[in-house]
Protein backbone atom coordinates (compact mmCIF):
# COMPACT_ATOMS: atom_id res chain seq x y z
CA UNK A 1 0.00 0.00 0.00
CA UNK A 2 1.70 3.47 -1.09
CA UNK A 3 -0.68 6.60 -0.02
CA UNK A 4 -4.33 5.96 -1.28
CA UNK A 5 -3.24 3.39 -4.25
CA UNK A 6 -3.39 -0.20 -3.69
CA UNK A 7 -0.83 -2.31 -5.60
CA UNK A 8 -1.88 -5.64 -6.97
CA UNK A 9 0.83 -8.12 -7.90
CA UNK A 10 -0.06 -9.89 -11.10
CA UNK A 11 2.22 -12.90 -12.00
CA UNK A 12 1.78 -14.71 -15.53
CA UNK A 13 3.98 -17.74 -16.10
CA UNK A 14 3.59 -18.34 -19.74
CA UNK A 15 3.57 -22.24 -20.73
CA UNK A 16 6.18 -23.25 -18.42
CA UNK A 17 5.38 -23.86 -15.14
CA UNK A 18 7.21 -22.61 -12.33
CA UNK A 19 9.87 -24.84 -10.36
CA UNK A 20 8.38 -26.34 -7.42
CA UNK A 21 10.83 -29.14 -5.62
CA UNK A 22 9.02 -30.27 -3.26
CA UNK A 23 10.47 -30.16 0.12
CA UNK A 24 7.23 -31.22 2.87
CA UNK A 25 3.71 -32.54 2.47
CA UNK A 26 0.55 -32.35 3.87
CA UNK A 27 -3.05 -34.03 3.35
CA UNK A 28 -5.82 -32.17 5.28
CA UNK A 29 -8.23 -34.65 7.60
CA UNK A 30 -10.95 -34.49 4.77
CA UNK A 31 -8.63 -36.02 1.99
CA UNK A 32 -9.63 -33.15 -0.27
CA UNK A 33 -6.77 -31.39 -0.26
CA UNK A 34 -3.25 -31.68 -0.71
CA UNK A 35 -0.05 -29.01 0.45
CA UNK A 36 3.19 -29.17 -0.95
CA UNK A 37 5.62 -26.83 0.02
CA UNK A 38 8.88 -26.85 -1.50
CA UNK A 39 12.76 -25.59 -1.72
CA UNK A 40 12.12 -22.34 -3.11
CA UNK A 41 9.44 -21.32 -0.48
CA UNK A 42 6.09 -21.32 -2.27
CA UNK A 43 3.42 -23.54 -1.62
CA UNK A 44 1.02 -25.57 -3.37
CA UNK A 45 -2.46 -26.76 -2.64
CA UNK A 46 -3.89 -29.16 -4.81
CA UNK A 47 -7.55 -30.40 -5.03
CA UNK A 48 -8.09 -34.13 -4.24
CA UNK A 49 -11.23 -35.71 -5.72
CA UNK A 50 -13.01 -38.44 -3.85
CA UNK A 51 -11.88 -40.20 -7.55
CA UNK A 52 -8.23 -39.36 -6.25
CA UNK A 53 -7.64 -36.89 -9.02
CA UNK A 54 -5.08 -34.01 -8.44
CA UNK A 55 -5.18 -30.83 -9.78
CA UNK A 56 -3.14 -27.54 -8.42
CA UNK A 57 -5.60 -24.72 -7.10
CA UNK A 58 -3.11 -21.87 -6.07
CA UNK A 59 0.45 -21.13 -5.70
CA UNK A 60 1.20 -19.28 -1.99
CA UNK A 61 4.19 -16.90 -1.46
CA UNK A 62 5.07 -15.76 1.89
CA UNK A 63 8.33 -18.02 2.64
CA UNK A 64 11.98 -16.48 1.26
CA UNK A 65 13.54 -20.22 2.20
CA UNK A 66 13.07 -23.61 1.67
CA UNK A 67 9.70 -25.15 3.84
CA UNK A 68 10.62 -27.51 6.48
CA UNK A 69 7.55 -28.48 7.45
CA UNK A 70 3.67 -28.50 7.07
CA UNK A 71 1.11 -29.19 9.68
CA UNK A 72 -3.13 -28.26 9.94
CA UNK A 73 -3.62 -25.56 12.41
CA UNK A 74 -7.72 -26.21 13.02
CA UNK A 75 -9.58 -29.35 13.99
CA UNK A 76 -13.10 -27.59 12.06
CA UNK A 77 -14.42 -28.54 8.67
CA UNK A 78 -15.66 -25.05 8.04
CA UNK A 79 -12.62 -23.14 8.70
CA UNK A 80 -9.30 -25.15 7.45
CA UNK A 81 -6.24 -23.58 8.27
CA UNK A 82 -2.48 -24.67 8.31
CA UNK A 83 0.75 -23.63 9.15
CA UNK A 84 4.01 -23.34 7.64
CA UNK A 85 7.73 -22.76 8.70
CA UNK A 86 10.67 -22.26 6.81
CA UNK A 87 14.75 -22.67 7.54
CA UNK A 88 14.99 -19.13 8.50
CA UNK A 89 12.37 -18.93 11.43
CA UNK A 90 9.46 -17.89 9.83
CA UNK A 91 6.08 -19.14 10.49
CA UNK A 92 3.09 -18.10 8.48
CA UNK A 93 -0.71 -19.09 9.32
CA UNK A 94 -2.95 -20.10 5.80
CA UNK A 95 -6.60 -20.07 4.90
CA UNK A 96 -6.56 -23.16 2.71
CA UNK A 97 -9.70 -22.21 1.08
CA UNK A 98 -8.87 -18.92 -0.07
CA UNK A 99 -4.65 -19.05 0.37
CA UNK A 100 -4.96 -16.02 2.56
CA UNK A 101 -2.09 -15.46 4.89
CA UNK A 102 -3.95 -14.83 8.15
CA UNK A 103 -0.86 -14.15 10.46
CA UNK A 104 2.88 -14.37 10.08
CA UNK A 105 5.75 -14.24 12.89
CA UNK A 106 9.23 -15.26 12.72
CA UNK A 107 11.90 -16.61 15.33
CA UNK A 108 15.24 -17.24 15.93
CA UNK A 109 15.17 -20.48 15.72
CA UNK A 110 13.96 -22.99 12.64
CA UNK A 111 11.00 -25.33 12.95
CA UNK A 112 11.69 -29.05 11.64
CA UNK A 113 8.39 -30.62 12.59
CA UNK A 114 5.02 -29.39 13.60
CA UNK A 115 1.95 -30.95 15.38
CA UNK A 116 -1.31 -30.11 15.63
CA UNK A 117 -2.81 -30.26 19.35
CA UNK A 118 -6.27 -29.34 20.62
CA UNK A 119 -7.73 -29.66 23.94
CA UNK A 120 -11.08 -28.62 25.63
CA UNK A 121 -11.45 -26.03 28.54
CA UNK A 122 -15.00 -26.06 29.72
CA UNK A 123 -16.98 -25.83 26.39
CA UNK A 124 -14.25 -23.98 25.03
CA UNK A 125 -11.39 -25.46 22.04
CA UNK A 126 -8.88 -24.26 21.55
CA UNK A 127 -5.65 -25.70 19.72
CA UNK A 128 -2.02 -25.31 19.84
CA UNK A 129 1.03 -26.58 17.36
CA UNK A 130 3.69 -28.03 19.25
CA UNK A 131 7.10 -27.32 17.18
CA UNK A 132 10.18 -29.08 17.33
CA UNK A 133 13.93 -28.48 15.31
CA UNK A 134 16.91 -26.98 15.57
CA UNK A 135 16.91 -26.57 18.94
CA UNK A 136 16.98 -28.07 22.79
CA UNK A 137 13.16 -28.26 23.70
CA UNK A 138 9.28 -28.51 22.33
CA UNK A 139 7.77 -24.87 21.68
CA UNK A 140 3.93 -24.55 22.41
CA UNK A 141 2.53 -22.08 19.97
CA UNK A 142 -0.85 -20.95 20.01
CA UNK A 143 -2.50 -22.20 16.79
CA UNK A 144 -4.33 -18.62 16.01
CA UNK A 145 -1.69 -16.28 17.13
CA UNK A 146 1.32 -17.92 16.27
CA UNK A 147 2.37 -16.82 20.16
CA UNK A 148 4.91 -19.19 21.92
CA UNK A 149 3.05 -19.75 25.14
CA UNK A 150 5.64 -22.33 26.99
CA UNK A 151 7.83 -24.76 26.25
CA UNK A 152 8.98 -28.69 27.21
CA UNK A 153 12.07 -28.97 28.24
CA UNK A 154 14.59 -31.46 29.12
CA UNK A 155 16.69 -31.33 32.69
CA UNK A 156 18.47 -34.40 31.58
CA UNK A 157 20.54 -34.47 28.39
CA UNK A 158 19.21 -31.97 26.57
CA UNK A 159 19.50 -32.42 22.83
CA UNK A 160 17.47 -31.36 19.28
CA UNK A 161 14.48 -33.00 19.38
CA UNK A 162 14.51 -35.70 15.84
CA UNK A 163 10.74 -36.07 15.96
CA UNK A 164 7.68 -36.53 18.33
CA UNK A 165 4.22 -37.57 18.59
CA UNK A 166 0.92 -37.46 20.44
CA UNK A 167 -0.47 -39.85 22.44
CA UNK A 168 -4.14 -38.81 23.26
CA UNK A 169 -5.94 -41.06 26.02
CA UNK A 170 -9.65 -41.11 26.37
CA UNK A 171 -9.43 -42.51 29.55
CA UNK A 172 -8.00 -39.66 31.36
CA UNK A 173 -7.16 -36.34 31.20
CA UNK A 174 -3.85 -36.53 30.84
CA UNK A 175 -1.97 -36.70 26.76
CA UNK A 176 1.46 -37.48 26.22
CA UNK A 177 4.25 -36.16 24.13
CA UNK A 178 6.35 -38.89 23.26
CA UNK A 179 9.89 -37.38 21.55
CA UNK A 180 13.32 -38.82 20.68
CA UNK A 181 16.58 -37.01 20.79
CA UNK A 182 19.17 -36.71 18.04
CA UNK A 183 21.39 -39.05 20.52
CA UNK A 184 18.48 -41.56 20.96
CA UNK A 185 17.00 -40.33 24.06
CA UNK A 186 13.30 -41.77 24.45
CA UNK A 187 11.85 -38.07 26.39
CA UNK A 188 8.36 -38.13 28.04
CA UNK A 189 6.06 -35.14 28.68
CA UNK A 190 2.33 -35.11 30.21
CA UNK A 191 -0.24 -32.41 29.12
CA UNK A 192 -2.62 -32.33 31.68
CA UNK A 193 -5.44 -29.22 31.31
CA UNK A 194 -3.86 -27.07 33.84
CA UNK A 195 -0.30 -27.30 31.39
CA UNK A 196 -2.60 -26.30 28.79
CA UNK A 197 -4.00 -23.25 30.08
CA UNK A 198 -0.21 -22.12 30.77
CA UNK A 199 0.69 -19.00 28.81
CA UNK A 200 3.22 -17.44 31.37
CA UNK A 201 6.35 -19.11 29.41
CA UNK A 202 7.30 -21.50 32.30
CA UNK A 203 8.94 -24.33 31.34
CA UNK A 204 7.74 -28.36 31.55
CA UNK A 205 9.80 -30.95 32.55
CA UNK A 206 9.49 -34.06 30.97
CA UNK A 207 8.43 -36.55 33.31
CA UNK A 208 10.46 -39.43 31.97
CA UNK A 209 14.06 -39.86 29.99
CA UNK A 210 15.24 -43.54 29.01
CA UNK A 211 18.09 -44.34 26.37
CA UNK A 212 16.71 -46.73 23.05
CA UNK A 213 19.50 -46.13 21.41
CA UNK A 214 18.08 -45.05 18.19
CA UNK A 215 20.55 -42.97 16.69
CA UNK A 216 19.75 -41.02 13.39
CA UNK A 217 15.93 -41.04 13.97
CA UNK A 218 13.76 -40.03 11.30
CA UNK A 219 10.19 -40.76 12.55
CA UNK A 220 8.27 -41.83 15.50
CA UNK A 221 4.63 -42.53 15.23
CA UNK A 222 1.42 -43.73 17.43
CA UNK A 223 -0.26 -46.66 16.88
CA UNK A 224 -4.16 -45.33 16.65
CA UNK A 225 -5.75 -48.73 16.01
CA UNK A 226 -4.43 -50.41 19.16
CA UNK A 227 -2.76 -47.40 21.53
CA UNK A 228 -0.27 -49.65 22.59
CA UNK A 229 2.99 -49.16 20.78
CA UNK A 230 4.81 -46.95 18.91
CA UNK A 231 7.35 -47.02 16.02
CA UNK A 232 10.68 -45.58 15.76
CA UNK A 233 12.42 -45.56 12.06
CA UNK A 234 15.63 -45.26 11.78
CA UNK A 235 18.54 -44.55 8.95
CA UNK A 236 19.29 -48.02 9.13
CA UNK A 237 16.60 -49.51 10.88
CA UNK A 238 13.16 -49.70 12.66
CA UNK A 239 11.66 -50.53 15.95
CA UNK A 240 8.68 -51.32 17.43
CA UNK A 241 8.07 -50.70 21.10
CA UNK A 242 5.60 -50.76 23.72
CA UNK A 243 3.58 -47.59 24.67
CA UNK A 244 3.22 -48.34 28.30
CA UNK A 245 6.78 -49.00 29.46
CA UNK A 246 9.09 -48.40 25.98
CA UNK A 247 10.15 -52.09 25.94
CA UNK A 248 11.50 -53.28 22.55
CA UNK A 249 9.17 -55.47 21.09
CA UNK A 250 10.68 -55.84 17.84
CA UNK A 251 13.90 -54.40 15.60
CA UNK A 252 14.17 -54.82 11.61
CA UNK A 253 17.35 -53.94 9.91
CA UNK A 254 17.37 -52.62 6.47
CA UNK A 255 18.68 -54.42 3.32
CA UNK A 256 20.76 -54.07 0.73
CA UNK A 257 22.57 -50.24 2.19
CA UNK A 258 19.06 -48.67 1.97
CA UNK A 259 18.20 -45.90 4.14
CA UNK A 260 14.91 -45.56 5.71
CA UNK A 261 13.10 -42.15 6.16
CA UNK A 262 10.15 -42.56 7.76
CA UNK A 263 7.18 -44.93 8.27
CA UNK A 264 3.82 -44.98 9.86
CA UNK A 265 0.86 -48.20 11.32
CA UNK A 266 -1.56 -47.99 8.61
CA UNK A 267 -3.41 -50.89 10.82
CA UNK A 268 -2.52 -52.48 13.80
CA UNK A 269 -0.68 -55.17 12.22
CA UNK A 270 0.78 -53.62 9.31
CA UNK A 271 3.15 -50.89 9.01
CA UNK A 272 4.43 -48.82 5.82
CA UNK A 273 8.28 -47.61 5.86
CA UNK A 274 9.94 -45.82 3.01
CA UNK A 275 13.25 -45.33 1.80
CA UNK A 276 15.54 -42.13 0.52
CA UNK A 277 14.97 -43.16 -2.96
CA UNK A 278 11.19 -42.73 -3.07
CA UNK A 279 10.54 -46.72 -2.28
CA UNK A 280 7.94 -47.55 0.37
CA UNK A 281 7.52 -50.99 1.63
CA UNK A 282 4.60 -52.66 3.79
CA UNK A 283 5.23 -55.45 6.29
CA UNK A 284 3.39 -57.29 8.70
CA UNK A 285 4.14 -57.29 12.41
CA UNK A 286 5.38 -60.48 14.57
CA UNK A 287 2.61 -62.13 16.60
CA UNK A 288 5.12 -60.33 19.69
CA UNK A 289 4.17 -56.85 18.23
CA UNK A 290 0.66 -57.40 18.81
CA UNK A 291 -1.60 -56.98 21.45
CA UNK A 292 -4.62 -59.27 20.30
CA UNK A 293 -2.00 -61.94 19.94
CA UNK A 294 -1.06 -64.31 23.06
CA UNK A 295 2.69 -63.97 21.74
CA UNK A 296 2.59 -60.34 22.57
CA UNK A 297 5.91 -59.19 24.66
CA UNK A 298 7.26 -62.37 24.02
CA UNK A 299 10.53 -61.06 22.75
CA UNK A 300 10.90 -58.35 25.15
CA UNK A 301 14.80 -58.77 26.93
CA UNK A 302 15.76 -61.03 23.94
CA UNK A 303 17.90 -59.81 20.55
CA UNK A 304 17.92 -56.87 19.93
CA UNK A 305 17.95 -57.55 16.06
CA UNK A 306 15.37 -59.86 14.94
CA UNK A 307 14.30 -61.41 11.76
CA UNK A 308 12.98 -59.21 8.67
CA UNK A 309 8.61 -59.77 9.00
CA UNK A 310 6.46 -61.07 6.12
CA UNK A 311 6.81 -58.11 3.12
CA UNK A 312 3.29 -57.54 1.97
CA UNK A 313 3.53 -54.87 -0.31
CA UNK A 314 6.53 -53.25 -2.55
CA UNK A 315 5.48 -49.62 -3.94
CA UNK A 316 7.19 -47.19 -6.06
CA UNK A 317 9.98 -48.63 -7.32
CA UNK A 318 11.52 -45.29 -9.09
CA UNK A 319 13.97 -47.45 -11.41
CA UNK A 320 12.54 -46.40 -14.34
CA UNK A 321 11.99 -42.54 -13.11
CA UNK A 322 13.39 -39.79 -14.60
CA UNK A 323 16.73 -38.28 -12.25
CA UNK A 324 15.48 -36.52 -9.31
CA UNK A 325 18.05 -33.32 -7.86
CA UNK A 326 16.97 -34.26 -4.46
CA UNK A 327 15.37 -37.45 -2.54
CA UNK A 328 11.39 -37.48 -2.68
CA UNK A 329 9.04 -36.62 0.01
CA UNK A 330 6.74 -39.41 1.01
CA UNK A 331 4.07 -39.32 4.18
CA UNK A 332 1.12 -41.41 4.69
CA UNK A 333 -2.41 -40.22 5.90
CA UNK A 334 -5.79 -41.39 6.53
CA UNK A 335 -9.19 -39.86 6.40
CA UNK A 336 -10.62 -39.49 9.81
CA UNK A 337 -14.54 -38.44 7.92
CA UNK A 338 -15.84 -39.72 5.01
CA UNK A 339 -14.24 -40.88 2.44
CA UNK A 340 -11.63 -42.94 4.52
CA UNK A 341 -8.81 -43.69 2.50
CA UNK A 342 -5.29 -44.67 3.35
CA UNK A 343 -3.16 -42.85 1.24
CA UNK A 344 0.62 -42.53 0.46
CA UNK A 345 1.50 -39.78 -0.83
CA UNK A 346 5.00 -38.70 -2.45
CA UNK A 347 6.28 -35.66 -4.00
CA UNK A 348 9.55 -35.23 -5.96
CA UNK A 349 11.93 -32.30 -7.46
CA UNK A 350 10.03 -31.92 -10.82
CA UNK A 351 6.84 -30.87 -9.40
CA UNK A 352 5.28 -34.27 -9.59
CA UNK A 353 2.53 -35.73 -6.72
CA UNK A 354 2.03 -39.04 -7.00
CA UNK A 355 -0.82 -41.14 -5.10
CA UNK A 356 -1.30 -44.64 -4.28
CA UNK A 357 -4.30 -45.99 -2.07
CA UNK A 358 -3.40 -48.49 0.29
CA UNK A 359 -6.11 -51.34 0.68
CA UNK A 360 -7.36 -52.68 3.63
CA UNK A 361 -6.79 -56.49 2.81
CA UNK A 362 -3.31 -57.98 2.07
CA UNK A 363 -3.04 -59.89 -1.11
CA UNK A 364 -3.48 -63.34 -1.99
CA UNK A 365 0.06 -63.13 -3.28
CA UNK A 366 2.96 -61.95 -1.96
CA UNK A 367 5.27 -59.43 -2.59
CA UNK A 368 2.98 -57.69 -4.53
CA UNK A 369 3.18 -54.46 -6.60
CA UNK A 370 0.59 -51.60 -5.77
CA UNK A 371 -0.48 -49.50 -8.49
CA UNK A 372 -0.30 -45.48 -8.79
CA UNK A 373 -3.75 -44.47 -8.00
CA UNK A 374 -2.93 -40.65 -9.52
CA UNK A 375 0.21 -38.90 -10.34
CA UNK A 376 0.05 -35.24 -12.13
CA UNK A 377 3.13 -32.47 -12.01
CA UNK A 378 2.45 -28.97 -12.41
CA UNK A 379 4.00 -29.07 -15.98
CA UNK A 380 1.55 -31.66 -17.19
CA UNK A 381 -1.36 -29.04 -15.34
CA UNK A 382 -0.25 -26.69 -17.37
CA UNK A 383 0.09 -28.72 -20.77
CA UNK A 384 -3.92 -29.48 -20.20
CA UNK A 385 -5.11 -25.83 -19.99
CA UNK A 386 -6.88 -24.59 -22.70
CA UNK A 387 -6.26 -21.98 -24.09
CA UNK A 388 -2.46 -22.52 -22.27
CA UNK A 389 -1.29 -19.75 -20.07
CA UNK A 390 0.02 -16.62 -21.25
CA UNK A 391 2.93 -14.68 -20.58
CA UNK A 392 2.84 -11.26 -20.30
CA UNK A 393 4.60 -10.54 -23.85
CA UNK A 394 4.06 -13.83 -25.68
CA UNK A 395 1.56 -12.72 -28.19
CA UNK A 396 4.29 -10.04 -29.06
CA UNK A 397 7.26 -12.82 -29.22
CA UNK A 398 6.09 -15.29 -31.05
CA UNK A 399 8.46 -15.42 -34.25
CA UNK A 400 7.36 -17.31 -37.32
CA UNK A 401 6.94 -20.62 -38.08
CA UNK A 402 7.86 -21.45 -34.10
CA UNK A 403 5.53 -22.29 -31.50
CA UNK A 404 7.16 -20.85 -28.96
CA UNK A 405 7.37 -17.56 -27.47
CA UNK A 406 11.43 -15.98 -27.59
CA UNK A 407 11.55 -16.23 -23.07
CA UNK A 408 11.25 -13.43 -20.66
CA UNK A 409 14.81 -13.64 -18.90
CA UNK A 410 15.02 -10.36 -16.87
CA UNK A 411 12.22 -7.60 -16.00
CA UNK A 412 11.18 -5.01 -14.10
CA UNK A 413 7.93 -2.59 -13.11
CA UNK A 414 8.32 1.01 -13.03
CA UNK A 415 4.96 1.94 -11.10
CA UNK A 416 5.75 6.01 -11.39
CA UNK A 417 5.49 5.85 -15.08
CA UNK A 418 2.91 2.71 -14.98
CA UNK A 419 5.17 0.66 -17.60
CA UNK A 420 6.70 -2.82 -17.69
CA UNK A 421 10.15 -3.46 -19.24
CA UNK A 422 11.11 -6.92 -20.18
CA UNK A 423 14.46 -8.01 -21.90
CA UNK A 424 14.19 -11.20 -23.66
CA UNK A 425 16.35 -13.99 -24.40
CA UNK A 426 17.74 -13.31 -27.78
CA UNK A 427 18.75 -9.82 -26.36
CA UNK A 428 16.05 -7.28 -27.06
CA UNK A 429 13.82 -4.96 -24.58
CA UNK A 430 10.15 -4.40 -24.57
CA UNK A 431 8.63 -1.36 -23.21
CA UNK A 432 4.58 -2.10 -22.34
CA UNK A 433 2.48 -0.18 -20.30
CA UNK A 434 1.83 -2.63 -17.66
CA UNK A 435 -2.11 -2.57 -16.77
CA UNK A 436 -3.53 -2.40 -20.29
CA UNK A 437 -0.99 -5.26 -20.77
CA UNK A 438 -2.10 -7.52 -18.62
CA UNK A 439 -5.78 -7.04 -19.05
CA UNK A 440 -5.46 -7.95 -23.15
CA UNK A 441 -3.41 -10.64 -22.45
CA UNK A 442 -5.91 -12.09 -19.65
CA UNK A 443 -8.65 -11.90 -21.43
CA UNK A 444 -9.45 -12.99 -25.75
CA UNK A 445 -10.07 -11.18 -28.20
CA UNK A 446 -7.90 -10.12 -30.91
CA UNK A 447 -4.93 -9.19 -29.28
CA UNK A 448 -4.13 -12.90 -29.38
CA UNK A 449 -3.40 -12.84 -33.13
CA UNK A 450 -1.39 -9.46 -31.90
CA UNK A 451 -4.39 -6.92 -33.27
CA UNK A 452 -5.65 -4.41 -30.69
CA UNK A 453 -2.16 -4.31 -28.13
CA UNK A 454 -1.33 -1.53 -26.59
CA UNK A 455 1.20 0.30 -27.86
CA UNK A 456 4.88 -0.89 -26.94
CA UNK A 457 8.17 -0.29 -27.84
CA UNK A 458 11.22 -2.44 -28.78
CA UNK A 459 14.78 -1.67 -27.86
CA UNK A 460 17.66 -3.59 -29.42
CA UNK A 461 20.80 -3.24 -28.44
CA UNK A 462 22.24 -6.12 -27.09
CA UNK A 463 23.29 -9.65 -28.72
CA UNK A 464 22.58 -12.03 -25.84
CA UNK A 465 20.57 -12.79 -23.56
CA UNK A 466 18.92 -9.49 -21.20
CA UNK A 467 20.42 -10.58 -18.05
CA UNK A 468 18.90 -7.92 -15.40
CA UNK A 469 17.24 -4.40 -16.00
CA UNK A 470 17.85 -1.44 -13.49
CA UNK A 471 15.41 1.86 -13.19
CA UNK A 472 17.86 3.92 -10.82
CA UNK A 473 15.01 6.75 -9.68
CA UNK A 474 13.42 3.31 -7.91
CA UNK A 475 16.34 2.76 -6.36
CA UNK A 476 17.24 6.40 -5.25
CA UNK A 477 15.22 9.51 -5.67
CA UNK A 478 18.45 11.59 -6.60
CA UNK A 479 18.72 10.42 -9.83
CA UNK A 480 16.84 12.38 -12.56
CA UNK A 481 13.35 10.35 -13.64
CA UNK A 482 11.71 13.03 -15.93
CA UNK A 483 12.77 11.40 -19.59
CA UNK A 484 13.38 12.91 -22.99
CA UNK A 485 10.50 15.04 -24.84
CA UNK A 486 9.70 11.80 -26.58
CA UNK A 487 8.17 9.95 -23.91
CA UNK A 488 10.73 7.68 -23.31
CA UNK A 489 12.56 6.04 -20.04
CA UNK A 490 15.45 8.34 -18.88
CA UNK A 491 18.76 7.32 -20.46
CA UNK A 492 22.09 7.08 -19.21
CA UNK A 493 24.92 9.59 -20.53
CA UNK A 494 28.30 10.55 -19.86
CA UNK A 495 27.90 14.64 -18.44
CA UNK A 496 30.93 16.65 -17.76
CA UNK A 497 31.49 18.13 -14.26
CA UNK A 498 32.88 20.56 -12.84
CA UNK A 499 36.71 19.61 -11.46
CA UNK A 500 37.13 18.41 -8.05
CA UNK A 501 41.15 19.00 -6.56
CA UNK A 502 42.08 19.32 -9.64
CA UNK A 503 41.05 16.55 -11.39
CA UNK A 504 39.16 16.49 -14.29
CA UNK A 505 36.51 13.84 -13.70
CA UNK A 506 33.24 13.07 -15.67
CA UNK A 507 30.67 11.18 -13.75
CA UNK A 508 27.54 9.04 -14.75
CA UNK A 509 24.64 10.86 -14.13
CA UNK A 510 20.65 10.55 -15.27
CA UNK A 511 19.05 13.25 -17.65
Amino acid sequence: MSGNSLVLPIVLWSRNAPTHCISSLLVMDDLATIISGCHDGQICIWDLTPDLEINPRALLFGHTTSITCLSKASASSDKQYMVSASESGEMCLWDVNDGRCIEFTKLACAHTGIQFYQFTIGTQREGRLLCNGHYPEILVVDATSLEVLYSLVSKISPDWISSMSIIRSHRTQEDTVVAVSVTGILKVWIITAEVSRMQDMDPVFEEESKPIYCQGCQSISFCTFTQLSLLVVCSKYWRVFDAGDFSLLCSVPSENDQAWTGGEFIAADKVIIWTEDGCSYIYKLPASCLPASEHFRSDVGKTAEGSIPPLVYSIADRADKQLLICPPVTRFFYGRREPFHKLLVQGDSAGRLTLWSIPDTSPLQPLSSLQVSSTISLQEAFDKLTPLPAGIIDQLSVLPGSEDPIKVTASVYIPSQGRLVCGREDGSIILVPATQTAIVQLLQGEHMLRRGWPPHRTLRGHRNKVTCLLYPHQVSPRYDHTGDRTGNLPVMRLVPQPPAHDCPQKLLRHV
